[in-house]
């Protein structure tokens, strides 16, 4: 409000009249009201409306970033990735990295390791690597590492790193990718080779290489963007010892190389701020995939009134209160040549900032400081889409799909009471503006079966219930499709992310019927996420298998403060499953 403010003598008497010399103004023009005085008063107020129809200028104002803060560029570290057969004695380089099981590090009655390979390697260094291991009482325990600087090796330095009573599955070999980034970071290594004292599955070789590639690509990443002072790792090369050699291993390396930049760009979403990162920039980043893939990839992003055309109601009224605009992305993956024979869709909430609304979040445990998270289901799906555009699986096309918005307070948003309709017909009454994840994701659903897609699986941190459920580390999985629950669990299997599937549980459909319109948008507390995955399903056509999500607890790492980029390893691995390769 700018007010001009004029007086003279004050008078005892005056007369106020009213007058507006502006019937439409633009969003910056004011109204102008004059106070008539006696001559010796003079009042005048220039006053600029906050609101003109006012969404208008809402969202020219939104355009400026709040804080005055935009992300730094920062140049994602390369890494060379070989598969190497050689005497791990005869490797030059500046880390040779040893992973060993508690097993490995049993000696003989001479101090001597009874694991061929240790005692080879101490043999070469004179018996320091059985006296250093002893004395430092490393015994290989999962978390467990110790860099020493030895001679007697072509490598600068030999790295233990504890990997437990056995090692098999794909995340622990991704931990020791993990570890091996550590050791690199403290020692500022440019080369590395990652060998196992003994490797117990020939079977496995490809995958467990993979995943320690993908681990260690995954270790390096450290997001900066937003510190004024950052580190650039020196790793340059790994070679990757012991898991054989040739073009299929070389294939499998590249494959998770391609998938880890994939989750490093949805952690990057994830991570980015609600003042920097909104629905617009949100919808500009999956624009700029389409363009970087464009020989495979269209993008279509729908604004307000376009969702208007396709009676988005749901979604729309989530968007309603926010400054900033919605925006409806939809990728389209499609392979440059050959039949499709599958059509998929990835659907994921595109929640930039979730306030609540009304049911405003409030108390200890809301987490409304972190609520930038809320958008991480579409982080999983673009991230999944980034590394799809960079694999290109042949014969299978992929729909990315995210309803993007934020969730605000004000005199335009919805109220607890309103009665929605969705884009299919049905008819939904608000109890809590703080279940809006599923609104939005009731009108993405719907667009997401009119592209005659034959499969979906959406994605969201849509319930608390879920947290509570299954805590932190692992997603909720909600389907009617016992084929679908077995491809997907198998693929989060191969990409060691933790999935376990729950209940759909019909009769819990009594807590989400409305007497005003065909169902409220909430449940209550008891079996929260079951009642919010039986509301998705209204949105889904019976002739498409569906799976919904639910990942409220791994998208975010407490004790790193930081995000994970859940979701975009098994997403990759589901769709090159459902593809012709």
């Amino acid at each position: 409000m700018a007010v001009t403010l004029v007086t003279s003598v004050a008078s005892s008497s005056a007369r106020f009249h009213f007058r507006s010399f502006s019937s439409s103004p633009s969003p910056f023009s004011s109204s102008f009201i004059r106070f008539r005085l006696p001559p010796r008063f003079k009042l005048s107020l220039t006053v600029t409306p906050l609101y003109h129809s006012s969404r208008a200028m809402a969202h020219t104002l939104a355009q400026a970033t709040l804080g005055f803060t935009q992300a730094n560029s920062i140049d994602h570290p390369k890494v060379t990735f070989a598969a190497k057969d050689i005497d791990v004695t005869e490797w030059k380089g500046d880390i040779l990295a040893v992973g060993v099981t508690e097993k490995d590090m049993a000696k003989d009655v001479n101090s001597k390791f009874q694991n061929p390979m240790l005692n080879k390697l101490d043999a070469h260094l004179g018996g320091l690597l059985a006296d250093v291991s002893s004395e430092e009482d490393f015994s290989g325990k999962p978390g467990q590492s110790t860099v020493l600087r030895l001679p007697g090796l072509g490598s600068k330095r030999v790295g233990l790193i504890g990997l437990g009573k056995s090692v098999s599955s794909p995340s622990a070999f991704q931990s020791l990718g993990e570890a091996v980034a550590a050791a690199a970071k403290a020692s500022q290594a440019s080369s590395v080779a990652v060998v196992l004292a003994s490797l117990e599955s020939n079977e496995s070789k490809l995958t467990s290489a993979s995943a320690i590639a993908s681990g260690t690509v995954l270790g390096l990443f450290e997001d900066s963007r937003y510190k004024s002072e950052s580190k650039k790792p020196s790793l340059k090369s790994v070679d990757i010892i012991g898991f054989g050699t040739g073009p299929e291993l070389e294939k499998k390396l590249k494959y998770a190389e391609d998938v880890s930049y994939g989750v490093i760009f949805g952690r990057e979403l994830v991570n980015s701020p609600a003042n920097v990162l909104t629905p617009a920039v949100l919808a500009e980043e999956a624009s700029n995939l389409a363009s970087m893939y464009s020989d495979v990839m269209t993008a279509n992003i729908l604004d307000e009134e376009q969702c208007k055309e396709l009676k988005m109601g749901s979604y729309l009224a989530v968007a309603a209160a926010s400054a900033n605009p919605p925006k409806f992305i939809h990728l389209v993956y499609r392979p440059s040549s050959g039949p499709v024979k599958t059509k998929l869709a990835l659907v994921g909430k595109g929640l930039t900032f979730d306030s609540g609304g009304y049911n405003i979040k409030t108390g200890p445990g809301c987490l409304i400081e972190l609520m930038k998270f809320d958008m991480g289901g579409s982080a999983a799906v673009l991230g999944a889409a980034k590394a799809i555009g960079q694999i290109k699986p042949p014969g299978v096309e992929v729909h990315f799909i995210v309803a993007a918005c934020e969730n605000m307070i004000s005199g335009t948003g919805m109220r607890p009471g309103d009665v929605l309709t969705a884009s299919n017909g049905k008819t939904i009454e608000v109890n809590n503006t703080d279940a809006e994840g599923r609104l939005t994701l009731a009108d993405a659903l719907v667009y997401a079966c009119n592209q005659g897609v034959d499969k979906i699986v959406d994605l969201a941190t849509l319930t608390g219930a879920c947290i509570v459920a299954l805590g932190n580390s692992m997603a909720g999985i909600y389907t009617p499709s016992d084929e679908l629950a077995k491809e997907v669990i198998a693929a989060s299997e191969r990409s060691g992310e933790k999935l376990w599937r729950m209940p759909l549980e019909e009769s819990y459909w009594e807590m989400m019927k409305s007497g005003v319109a065909d169902m409220v948008n909430t449940g209550g507390r008891a079996g929260g996420s079951i009642t919010a995955a039986l509301f998705l399903k209204q949105f889904v056509n019976e002739k498409v298998e569906w799976m919904h999500i639910d990942m409220a607890g791994p998208v975010w790492n407490e004790k790193k403060k930081a995000a994970t980029g859940f979701g975009v390893a098994t997403l990759v691995e589901w769709v090159q499953n459902n593809s012709s390769s």
